[in-house]
């Protein structure tokens, strides 16, 4: 980047996107970004701030729930007027990092989607929708995703599920029962919104035009984090003692990783929903390109964001 101006990074108070505000506040003055930090408000969000802060950054907190599309909308309100009065620098960079596994595919958000599906995917595309028009180039969109999507060897062996994909409006709805459909329901559900992160980002790139590059950052398999945390204690142990395993990726490994690739020039280039593996450019496999699907997704994603603007 030519200057580092602004960075709004979602879901900054704990694991990777912790690390990664904590990188970049860490970076010599004249790479480092001012940042907005869009979180739930409250003591972890003011706790990460403070320590951005003292290592010389400029921070503005947003405090939002993601679980809500109006809290999403009022952030991106907060980050507009914030830059509209020059309080912080130029937009140069959003990372959509906020992430969660409901352990429940019943559980709705307060728009009556599913949990996972509307806190990684659906609050992102409307925070994105809501601040394109801000960003100043040129200016860089960074997703965080995950390679669950599809199952290899070793996923097949942990019991990884990959994704099922239906219609965006069918996987948006939550499930229905006297009884939680399960860890293996969850799994589905978490692959699902992952995948529908790739789709949107090749599709966002048609729609953002040749000033914003988007990317997706894949940290790797990091066990041990709360992404699980509404899993049931087993599960949690089970992760926790994976994550002891030498190699296994961590947010402390991660986080510069991807802050790395939010302000890097070696990054710069980046476009067209481009996937790296922590440092690594990857290709995705076969499914993850489908203009059909793509196209879809983005008009049901305007439909259910649409849907939740409306009185009921």
């Amino acid at each position: 980047m030519t200057e580092p101006g602004t960075v709004l990074i979602t879901g900054p108070t704990r694991n990777l996107g912790r690390h990664t505000v904590l990188a970049l506040a860490g970076r010599p003055e004249a790479q480092r970004p001012d940042l907005l930090l869009v979180g739930r408000a409250g003591p972890d969000l003011t706790a990460v701030a403070d320590e951005a802060r003292a290592l010389g950054a400029r921070v503005r907190e947003i405090g939002g729930d993601l679980s809500s599309l109006a809290d999403v909308r009022g952030a991106a309100a907060t980050a507009r007027d914030l830059l509209a009065a020059g309080a912080v620098r130029p937009l140069r960079a959003l990372v959509a990092n906020a992430g969660l596994m409901s352990a429940d595919t019943r559980r709705a958000s307060v728009d009556g989607y599913e949990l996972t599906f509307a806190v990684d995917y659906l609050a992102h595309a409307q925070l994105i929708g809501d601040l394109l028009g801000s960003f100043a180039a040129p200016a860089r969109v960074v997703l965080v995703g995950s390679n669950t999507y599809h199952a290899n060897f070793w996923r097949k062996l942990l019991h990884v599920p990959e994704a099922d994909w239906a219609d965006p409006l069918e996987i948006a709805r939550p499930a229905t029962g006297d009884q939680a459909p399960g860890m293996e329901a969850a799994g589905v559900a978490y692959s699902n919104a992952k995948l529908a992160i790739l789709y949107y980002a090749h599709e966002l790139q048609r729609h953002a035009g040749a000033d914003v590059g988007v990317s997706v950052f894949e940290p790797g398999w990091m066990p041990g984090t709360a992404l699980g945390r509404g899993a049931p204690a087993a599960f949690q142990a089970m992760s926790r003692a994976l994550a002891r395993i030498p190699g296994v990726s961590t947010p402390r490994r991660s986080g510069p990783l991807l802050a790395a690739m939010v302000v890097d020039g070696k990054w710069a280039h980046l476009r067209d929903g481009a996937f790296v593996l922590k440092d690594r450019l990857t290709e995705v496999e076969p499914v993850a390109h489908d203009r059909d699907r793509e196209r879809r997704l983005w008009e049901a994603t305007a439909e259910l964001l649409e849907r939740a603007t409306s009185p009921r």
